[in-house]
């Protein structure tokens, strides 16, 4: 009975975000500001020669990035004076950027810049050579600048050419883009697998949905992932069958307060065989600070979050504390700290979770990765994970079977978990070796 009813409010929430969605795709906004080739408001031949400025990302180019290797993140905050479009049919300029390794080490990156529409005829190819001494953030911006450098062949036909000096105007950085979509998206994927053998069949089916919202102001994700799993083991006097699921739902919805402070909502709903849950539900009102401005979040971030909310958890089995169900009260904060700099980048996550119910039950998790040239032609990377754990209150009462345990169908008791590794390279030669060839693969 909670299973229906999480999958009617799943339908009920999904079904509404799609209509609000086809909503504005059928209403798109009206437009007021003129377009280049509009006649100007009066006679006046210096109001024609100003006004290209009026407007400057609707007029711009539309480029479809056809990247599967390219930090957009940062190459939007980069290149505002272009407007991204997420289907190629819609483009006015198609940019293919490839990868191939080179003999000295590192990559040759070609960026083929291909007009269509207005831009019909108009095409280039742009090379960079990185070396193996060259950091991610160094390759980051030279390729950066290099997309800027094939871009501006086409910008200098639109009047946001009038904005653009050596380095972009801060006027544009926050201009938004005005679209029938109202800047939703939507992603769905669906990723289904079967294997059979004589004596083992096992298929996979794993669903998703995201839709997402983003402005300067307000960024709205929602995420759906479904797993269902079965395996069946064939003997001679033995057939089993064993099963493993779950639904997870999440929405986030962040306000901004400005340069440094965000609030918002963390929701999320969730079914699962393996950690015991007939139907689990949390919502966190939270609230984070970045000692940096939010500006600079793709070179540096150092942010304090801090949420306390309301979980009511429905099990499917009675737990080791003989619950069958239970509304609690749980509060976390999270400290992430990142830096990407020419002699490589670094990433720290520490969390801490408890129950106020009882402080007994908390949980406190760290992450680090970091990348670091020690000198040249050699890095280091370094990842660990770690976790203490004493917040397992859904573990289900009484002993695990070997097959459960075997093949991880519930969630077993440990008091924490571990994970680290570690990575040494050195590259030296010759480093003006840039022949590409690409015979018999990489």
């Amino acid at each position: 009975m909670i299973q229906n009813n999480i999958r009617l409010l799943l339908f009920f929430l999904l079904t509404t975000l799609f209509s609000v969605a086809a909503a504005a795709q059928d209403n798109p906004p009206p437009v007021g500001n003129l377009r280049q080739n509009d006649p100007p408001a009066s006679g006046n031949p210096g109001e024609q020669d100003i006004q290209p400025a009026i407007n400057l990302r609707q007029d711009a180019a539309r480029v479809f990035i056809d990247c599967s290797s390219c930090d957009m993140s940062y190459t939007r905050q980069e290149i505002p004076w272009i407007n991204y479009v997420r289907d190629v049919r819609e483009a006015q300029v198609y940019v293919l950027v490839t990868r191939q390794n080179s003999g000295n080490g590192g990559n040759l990156y070609t960026y083929v810049f291909h007009g269509m529409d207005i831009f019909a005829g108009m095409d280039d190819t742009l090379t960079y050579m990185s070396n193996p001494y060259e950091t991610s953030t160094e390759i980051r911006e030279r390729r950066t600048n290099l997309l800027k450098a094939g871009l501006l062949r086409f910008a200098s036909r639109t009047p946001v050419i009038y904005e653009i000096d050596i380095t972009h105007g801060s006027a544009i950085e926050q201009e938004e883009v005005i679209d029938g979509w109202r800047n939703w998206v939507f992603e769905i994927s669906t990723s289904p697998q079967y294997n059979a053998e004589e004596s083992y069949k096992r298929m996979n089916l794993r669903n998703s949905l995201r839709v997402t919202k983003v402005t300067p102001d307000l960024k709205l994700e929602i995420d759906f992932d479904q797993s269902y799993t079965k395996q069946r083991f064939i003997e001679e006097d033995l057939d089993t069958t064993y099963l493993r699921s779950y639904e997870r739902l999440e929405n986030l919805l962040v306000k901004s307060l400005g340069d440094h402070w965000s609030a918002g909502l963390i929701w999320e709903m969730n079914s699962s065989t393996s950690e015991n849950y007939d139907f689990n539900t949390s919502i966190m009102p939270s609230i984070e600070y970045d000692l940096f401005p939010y500006a600079e979040a793709t070179h540096r971030q150092l942010r304090f979050l801090y949420s306390i909310g309301y979980q009511y958890s429905n099990y499917a089995d009675t737990t080791i504390y003989n619950k069958t169900r239970e509304n609690l009260f749980v509060h976390q904060i999270r400290v992430a700290y990142q830096v990407q700099k020419k002699w490589g980048s670094i990433y720290f996550s520490l969390r801490g979770l408890n129950y106020f119910h009882d402080l007994s039950k908390n949980m406190v998790a760290a992450d680090l990765f970091a990348r670091v040239r020690i000198f040249k032609g050699l890095s280091l990377t370094l990842n660990l994970e770690a976790a203490r754990i004493n917040d397992q209150l859904s573990l289900r009462k009484g002993e695990l079977s070997e097959a459960e345990r075997l093949l991880r169908l519930r969630e077993q008791a440990t008091g924490y978990e571990i994970g680290t590794g570690i990575g040494l390279t050195y590259t030296f030669g010759s480093i003006y070796n840039n022949i590409v060839n690409p015979r018999f693969g990489n």
